[in-house]
């Protein structure tokens, strides 16, 4: 009776994803081991078993096709995780944005060494922190101007108002005490252009609201707000039917809980699904990290990027801009020292880059991004896989489930 509850249930993952034009294939077609694969199960289990982790969804393709697609525990307590759960996938909204970026940069309207404040003119006149003192704060002239590939890669200046990744500096304490996501993506602007600089555009790579601004250029040189760019341009034509910067009331019951580490142990509820919040049209398109999507919708995405820019016959980019933005443009000495990010790994236009696959399985030339609600995709080029893994968990890398599960996907390969 389970062997045929489980073959039903493979049955109806299959039929969610061949619904939106991906083919599954058997692993051994793939060039992997279906045993090698199945040990991907229990280790993710234990998460939800063990009370660490409400629900996941694991998905991998390989060769166009895909060879595993799993759902375990709830997606809130009293409902199970389905196949087409819905999640704030937070920073995987940044690759999206740069994709939108790099589209209008095809059609020549802009280029990638061109100041940001040509286009924006907000962000003239803006300064660069130099030191605080008993007098107040410092600051200096940009010496280098802050540019567009300087947004793409994080090395523009400036900040996130996030501690735990670039500590409590004084334009951090600026950043948050301005609210600049409160309002519109113009009134972050506005907010933006009255802080200074963290550092200097170009010295160093520092995790920023750089793919918001973005947002913000996209809606400047398009036309048109964000959420309608991006339906009009990505997400119609790929069939990504449901990633929106907000989830419709239809849909709102397919939306996971945010769940956090509770007091003594276990897991607790930090954000119930509630239509009141979430299926209202947002206000704050952020271009960083504020859509919601599927683990379908987004294998849709990646797959399309690991194509070189098109998937059933719909091209985005060309496959040299996908090659430019895939490939490390920061040296080493611009990088963070940091825990969650793995030596190896630079960074490109919108993800991070293998450059050398140091302490963890992989590829050099891999290339991927996480969310803040612990949400992962990666993509390896020269082994053509995806993966994908989708829970909903604060904070980000509270556990090593996503290093866990890529060691998994990529010990499964025999071929």
């Amino acid at each position: 009776m389970k062997k045929l509850i489980f073959i039903l249930v493979q049955i109806s993952l299959i039929q969610a994803i061949s619904s939106q034009g991906l083919p599954t294939a058997k692993p051994e077609e793939a060039g992997l081991s279906s045993e090698r694969l199945d040990r991907i199960k229990p280790v993710m289990q234990s998460y939800v078993d063990q009370n660490k982790l409400p629900g996941l969804i694991t998905m991998v393709a390989r060769r166009g096709k895909i060879v595993h697609f799993e759902k375990y525990g709830m997606m809130d307590m009293g409902k199970s995780m389905e196949s087409n759960t819905i999640f704030g996938i937070q920073s995987m909204t940044k690759p999206i944005t740069s994709v939108a970026v790099m589209m209008l940069y095809e059609e020549g309207l802009f280029q990638l060494d061109d100041q940001v404040a040509k286009y924006i003119p907000e962000f003239k006149d803006l300064k660069v922190f130099s030191s605080r003192d008993k007098d107040g704060i410092h600051v200096v002239d940009q010496i280098k101007p802050m540019t567009i590939l300087g947004l793409l890669t994080h090395t523009s200046g400036l900040t996130y108002g996030m501690y735990e990744i670039n500590g409590n500096t004084p334009v951090d304490s600026m950043f948050n005490a301005a609210k600049c996501f409160s309002g519109t993506l113009h009134d972050m602007i506005q907010k933006l252009s009255e802080i200074p600089l963290q550092c200097q555009p170009g010295t160093k790579w520092n995790y920023s609201v750089s793919t918001d601004v973005l947002g913000y250029l996209v809606e400047v040189l398009s036309g048109k707000p964000l959420d309608e760019f991006f339906k009009e341009r990505i997400f119609i034509p790929l069939r990504m039917i449901d990633t929106d910067f907000y989830v419709p009331g239809e849909k709102i019951n397919r939306l996971a809980a945010l769940y956090g580490p509770a007091e003594n142990t276990g897991i607790k509820v930090i954000i119930k699904p509630d239509s009141a919040r979430f299926s209202r049209p947002a206000r704050f398109l952020g271009g960083g990290g504020r859509l919601y999507s599927t683990a379908t919708d987004y294998m849709t995405f990646a797959q399309m990027l690991l194509n070189k820019g098109e998937f059933n016959g719909v091209r985005l980019l060309g496959s040299k801009t996908v090659e430019l933005m895939t490939k490390n443009h920061i040296p080493t000495d611009l990088l963070p020292v940091a825990d969650w990010y793995l030596p190896g790994l630079g960074f490109g236009l919108g993800f991070s880059v293998m450059t050398d696959p140091l302490v963890i399985l992989g590829s050099e030339g891999e290339y991927g991004w996480a969310g803040a609600y612990n949400t992962y995709f990666s993509i390896d080029p020269k082994e053509e896989l995806i993966w994908i893994l989708m829970t909903q968990f604060y904070p980000t890398h509270y556990y090593p489930v996503s290093k866990e599960f890529k060691v998994l996907v990529y010990q499964a390969i025999v071929d």
